[in-house]
């Protein structure tokens, strides 16, 4: 039986606002559109594509120290991950949902590096700089993947 891939939709489409590129999901307005008619697999390379996008952005402003502990804290706010999900994408789906609530990224195994290390005091101020920069990965990432004329399938 073929493992059912969960969507990486997190019910905050930006792109039914304008953006080219959800905000919520990384996922440009192309992937979402065709997302239903990928298969299993596309799904899955998609998944990975798009973990790999949160990790490469994320590892400049965060780094995890406990992955147990960022786990044990998703799990107690019921903040949804996947079990194959890197820690520093599940560690954006804490900021996203939790930002608001968080004191202490220590609490939560994080901790701010580089040159945002000054917001390790503000999640929030965090989040919007780690989310402007996941925007604008996931816009050079949806400019280079072209559409294949009369197709619909994405080519890179």
């Amino acid at each position: 039986m073929a493992q059912r891939i969960v969507s990486p939709c997190v019910g905050l489409c930006s792109t039914t606002v304008g953006d080219s590129v959800c905000r919520g999901c990384q996922r440009h307005d192309g992937e979402i559109l065709d997302w239903l008619s990928l298969t299993d697999a596309e799904r899955a390379e998609r998944m990975q594509e798009l973990d790999a996008l949160r990790v490469a952005v994320a590892s400049r402003f965060l780094r995890v120290e406990d992955e147990a502990l960022l786990e044990s804290q998703l799990t107690r706010h019921r903040i949804r991950f996947r079990s194959d999900q890197p820690a520093l994408s599940r560690a954006v789906e804490l900021l996203r949902v939790g930002r608001d609530r968080i004191h202490d990224l220590s609490r939560y195994g994080l901790v701010v590096i580089g040159r945002d290390a000054a917001h390790a005091q503000d999640p929030q101020a965090l989040y919007a700089a780690l989310g402007a920069a996941l925007y604008d990965a996931g816009e050079a990432r949806r400019q280079a993947q072209t559409i294949s004329p009369g197709s619909g399938t994405l080519m890179t």
